[in-house]
């Protein structure tokens, strides 16, 4: 009986023992998300059904004219706007990053490693820091333009910024790793056993590409378009720099509401749209590849 009593008693100290373990593990980890994720989401919602002040400011009386306003074609257009820009960049992202992490599974190590060392280098700098390299090279004044001018190439300065195409470059060029990196995890992880096989059954590359190689990389490319897609929603000094401002998205429009209109319930039922619409996009990613986290884990 004794020993029975003990062996409770053991039991109940190492439960405490693993409780203890996980909240000295996890705690500060809860403690960081709660006060710097989950309470500024919460004053957002809650300031996202305030009112604003006659000059400026927050007043707080509960009101839906914030989400209502959302219906405005002028702003719906500005969503548009964003889905194409965000759907585009991520089309045109996956188009150049499926190659060549294909290319990168398939060369050797040694190629391998400068390959990705060159994909990672970017990320040692700052992202705003890189869009002003492209302005200094794109504009009219510019490296390009110059150099094309003195081998009398043109006649006068092609221009490139402030345009779509200069978005999109720009988003392209900034969002470009995080598509390779999961799609070249993806890619690494396919059973050359089963290339094999269809080689062995008279397939032809394309349809051993369709049949086989395609359907067990859609997770990494699910993921590779998610983690650019997301950004590209809401990144508004890429738009603001390369776009020079003419071209509104909603990422532009939650910043002016904040900085310049000084509206912020409206910019917060903005920012809270955009949230769900990313949550919506992360649920889609969820059920379509089933929870798998591996092929998100290089990122």
């Amino acid at each position: 009986m004794d020993n029975v009593v003990e062996q409770k008693k053991m039991k109940n100290t190492m439960k405490k023992r693993t409780r203890q373990s996980i909240f000295i593990t996890i705690g500060p980890v809860y403690t960081w998300m709660t006060l710097f994720l989950t309470v500024p989401l919460l004053l957002i919602v809650v300031i996202s059904f305030m009112q604003r002040g006659l000059y400026g400011g927050i007043v707080y009386e509960p009101t839906i004219k914030n989400y209502v306003a959302l219906i405005d074609p002028m702003y719906m257009k500005v969503f548009g706007t964003s889905l194409i820009i965000a759907i585009g960049t991520t089309i045109l992202c996956l188009l150049i990053a499926y190659p060549f992490s294909y290319f990168l599974v398939k060369v050797s190590n040694k190629y391998r490693n400068i390959l990705m060392l060159l994909i990672i280098i970017p990320f040692w700098t700052n992202s705003l820091v890189r869009v002003y390299a492209w302005i200094v090279l794109l504009r009219s004044e510019g490296v390009i333009n110059t150099i094309l001018l003195n081998v009398k190439f043109i006649d006068e300065p092609i221009k490139m910024l402030y345009s779509y195409g200069a978005i999109f470059l720009g988003m392209i060029y900034t969002l470009l790793p995080f598509m390779i990196l999961p799609l070249y995890s993806s890619i690494e992880k396919l059973d050359v056993a089963l290339l094999e096989a269809a080689d062995d059954l008279g397939a032809s590359t394309w349809q051993t590409f369709r049949h086989v190689t395609l359907p067990l990389t859609i997770p990494g490319i699910i993921a590779g378009s998610l983690l650019v897609f997301i950004p590209s929603l809401g990144y508004f000094f890429i738009p603001d720099l390369m776009g020079g401002g003419k071209h509104m998205i909603i990422g532009n429009l939650i910043k002016n509401q904040f900085l310049t209109a000084r509206n912020w319930p409206f910019g917060s039922a903005l920012a809270l749209i955009l949230i769900l619409i990313t949550l919506g996009f992360v649920m889609i990613y969820l059920k379509l590849v089933g929870g798998d986290k591996d092929d998100m884990g290089v990122m």
